[in-house]
């Protein structure tokens, strides 16, 4: 063979067994998340494995996401009225196709009524897929109970809590559901840090739809909302958490903030929640990530979705504002890290190597929420509660919700607010002792 003929072969030869091997990769790390093919046909077991979980509590739109055990194509039916009789029929995915998934169905209702009644059921086809051409139903789940909500709005109970650091620990946050259960708020503030360093969607699966907890549909009825904490992005799972806890749809959000999914600014009776995501407790710049994160222009863009929404007739009408994140944006201890120590947040002025509180954010977001005339920021992160008052330059509470351990320092609380005659009362509960906290009361704007 000619040499110049062999070293043309011997390279075709390298590049497509190097191609063949990328592939092997891909397929590998891609296998856990992707649909299965003959593996996926046993028609016998349940299909739905858990209850429903409403997510992204919105005026006209809500999410409906539960676990399946194979590949399926999951579906609601909603209507207003309580048999169901008219009921319409919404399949998961967007307009081209549907999403199969062998792990959660995710179902965006649009195109409901602000302040209303809605009632439910969740099902499932179960599905062959044997390639492009090869589809079919193998039968068809139905989960038998009815559920209902009620949609965000100007004329919707002005009730919600706050939970935050939950950390899939479980004896905890057992008790913390049952407290909220207790205290039937109309939506729930989920603070961030649900989650720990998640590689899998099965453990997102675990801590969202199948908690180790008494009260498996704690949020089949309580819609929530969801502000991520640092954890949350932590891990291969977490960096696409979307496919366990959704987005809103591409047209509840305009091209500039497609990817700020997370983010809430939502009118519920006489007051406006606004969700904001401070994202990792580390820079970008910090050599323990690689360059993985790009959390500097996530806060800038928020900043500018932020401005925007403040406009918005019926959030800037409302009589009480409350805004939600999950690293604090204020601090007055001076050994706190306030995160932006460049380039790898290490500083001997402070006692810790990652932001205790994030000065960043504040500087982008707190001008324009104080000009706004909000009365009230809720955070989390530090696994302590804690209250700071207004002072001179911060017209503005500052909240911190616990921790995740069951002693004194470091209890979960539940945040709860809830607007009585002329006032927003807020009551912070201490899920260990069951006691109240502290107690808070603002006048309308």
């Amino acid at each position: 063979m000619k040499r110049r003929t062999f070293i043309k072969n011997t390279a075709m030869l390298v590049a497509a067994a190097s191609a063949g091997n990328a592939l092997k990769a891909t397929e590998k790390l891609s296998l856990p998340e992707n649909p299965g093919t003959g593996t996926q046909d046993n028609a016998e077991g349940k299909l739905i494995i858990s209850a429903p979980m409403l997510q992204n509590y919105a005026e006209k739109s809500i999410g409906v996401a539960f676990a399946v055990s194979a590949l399926a194509n999951g579906y609601v039916l909603v209507g207003e009225k309580p048999d169901l009789s008219d009921a319409r029929k919404i399949k998961c995915g967007g307009y081209r196709v549907t999403e199969l998934s062998d792990k959660v169905s995710q179902i965006r209702v649009t195109g409901l009524k602000p302040s209303t009644k809605y009632y439910y059921k969740i099902g499932a086809d179960r599905i062959h897929y044997g390639g492009g051409y090869d589809m079919k139903i193998l039968g068809t789940e139905e989960d038998p109970k009815t559920y209902s909500f009620t949609t965000a709005g100007k004329n919707s109970p002005a009730h919600f809590c706050v939970i935050n650091d939950t950390h899939a620990k479980w004896a905890s946050f057992d008790k913390t559901i049952a407290k909220v259960n207790s205290l039937a708020p109309s939506c729930v503030i989920w603070n961030g840090d649900a989650s720990n360093t998640q590689e899998t969607i099965d453990s997102q699966v675990d801590i969202f739809l199948n908690p180790k907890i008494a009260i498996k549909d704690y949020a089949s009825e309580t819609p929530y909302l969801f502000s991520p904490g640092n954890h949350d992005s932590r891990g291969m799972a977490n960096r696409h958490l979307e496919k366990v806890w959704m987005f809103r749809q591409p047209e509840e959000r305009s091209p500039r903030d497609w990817d700020l999914g997370r983010n809430f600014a939502v009118r519920m009776g006489d007051v406006a929640l606004i969700g904001l995501d401070t994202a990792e407790d580390k820079l970008d710049t910090n050599p323990l990530f690689a360059g993985l994160f790009n959390s500097n222009a996530y806060r800038r863009a928020q900043a500018d979705w932020l401005r925007d929404v403040l406009k918005r007739k019926e959030i800037a009408k409302a009589p009480y504002l409350v805004a939600f994140c999950h690293i604090p944006l204020f601090d007055s201890d001076p050994t706190a890290n306030p995160g932006d120590v460049a380039p790898a947040d290490k500083d001997p002025r402070y006692k810790h190597d990652f932001a205790i509180w994030q000065r960043t954010c504040a500087e982008l977001w707190t001008p324009l929420l104080q000009k706004a005339r909000c009365q009230l920021i809720i955070t989390a992160h530090q696994h302590a509660y804690r209250h700071d008052a207004p002072e001179a330059g911060r017209t503005w509470s500052h909240l911190v919700g616990g921790g995740p351990e069951l002693n004194e320092r470091n209890y979960p609380t539940v945040i709860e607010g809830k607007v009585e005659g002329n006032r927003l009362n807020i009551t912070v509960h201490n899920v260990v002792t069951g006691q109240v906290q502290e107690t808070l009361s603002f006048k309308r704007r």
